[in-house]
């Protein structure tokens, strides 16, 4: 089957059309290449445009007619970003999703699975969430993926679509077999700036945030190796009808499932974490929160496993040693303009 998949040039996306074609199917692949990679794109059906360009799209699926659902995952993604550039968000990630949205109705494709965001989710006693548990997204970037749920919630509802939010957690390594992993420059990934941190490209680590009501003081996180990420999509895209049927087949046409371990991690055991399978000890400092930053969460995974027959299956370790193992070849595979 042929799955387009937008952003499919980044981080997750890229990772997702590994899969899809290691499980026999076919990524097409739509990026502006704004933040993508061009070697991500690499052997694949690929078109370079922007989410919002209606005839793009008309010549993908005038291609590709056989096309039978869409992962959207472009979107900027940078918390403080974000917080400094809040009009920049809005528009990337909500007015172009709503154009992009209309004209996969129109063209006739109408199953979107949409990649959210577990930042939207407001801390609760415990840090563990389910998707019906409340919602405060706090910062821009948060709130662009919140609204683009109730956009598609709503467009489902009224014009017969189907939509899956997917809502991630906080997506760690590299695909095992190294064709891609963490791709801009400079990481913003909490596990991006620890290899940075280990290979001598920053001076220090920074733990940002040290008085949150958890165990050890630091921000929680459910870290989920990006391998197990990419098996949910595949799941989602692959099984579309079915995972509505097991759902019970809503009549607004819409779902949100958590994708998570179901354990929470803080940062400062992160660092532990790294530290032992890196084998010596980095520089770290604590500084205070940045903007937009928030305690965290963890994901209660019982409906993805209940519709998707999906969970977690790698550990924290192993998405450490994938990201240092993507962190020594990633020079060779990308290419930066010095």
């Amino acid at each position: 089957m042929k799955f387009l998949i937008t952003g499919g040039a980044g981080y997750i996306g890229s990772t997702v059309a590994s899969a899809l074609e290691d499980a026999g199917h076919t990524p097409i692949i739509l990026d502006s290449l704004v933040t993508g990679r061009l070697e991500f794109t690499r052997g694949r059906i690929f078109y370079q445009a922007d989410i919002a360009d209606r005839q793009a799209l008309e010549a993908i699926f005038h291609d590709h007619p056989d096309i039978e659902a869409v992962l959207h995952c472009a979107a900027r993604i940078v918390v403080p970003e974000s917080v400094e550039q809040p009009y920049l968000y809005y528009h990337e990630n909500v007015a172009k999703s709503l154009d992009l949205f209309k004209n996969l109705h129109e063209l006739g494709c109408n199953k979107i699975v949409f990649s959210s965001s577990a930042s939207i989710y407001d801390n609760v006693p415990g840090f563990m969430v389910v998707e019906d548990s409340p919602l405060n997204p706090s910062s821009p970037y948060a709130r662009t993926k919140y609204m683009m749920e109730m956009v598609l919630q709503d467009m489902c509802n009224a014009y017969g679509m189907q939509g899956i939010a997917l809502r991630y957690f906080n997506p760690i390594g590299a695909d095992p077999k190294m064709r891609t992993g963490i791709h801009v420059k400079e990481p913003s990934h909490v596990l991006g700036k620890l290899v940075d941190t280990a290979m001598g490209k920053i001076a220090e680590f920074s733990i940002t945030g040290y008085e949150y009501g958890t165990r050890d003081g630091t921000g929680i996180r459910d870290y989920i190796h990006i391998w197990d990420l990419a098996q949910a999509h595949v799941k989602a895209l692959t099984d579309f009808d079915g995972v509505f049927k097991r759902a019970g087949s809503p009549e607004d046409g819409y779902l949100v499932i958590n994708l998570g371990t179901g354990f929470g991690v803080t940062v400062r055991e992160l660092v532990t974490a790294f530290e032992k399978v890196y084998g010596q000890t980095i520089n770290k400092r604590d500084m205070p929160p940045r903007p937009g930053d928030v305690a965290g969460a963890c994901a209660n995974a019982d409906t993805a496993w209940r519709l998707l027959g999906w969970k977690a299956e790698h550990s924290i370790e192993e998405g450490i040693r994938d990201a240092l193992k993507w962190g020594e070849l990633r020079t060779n595979i990308l290419h930066w303009d010095e």
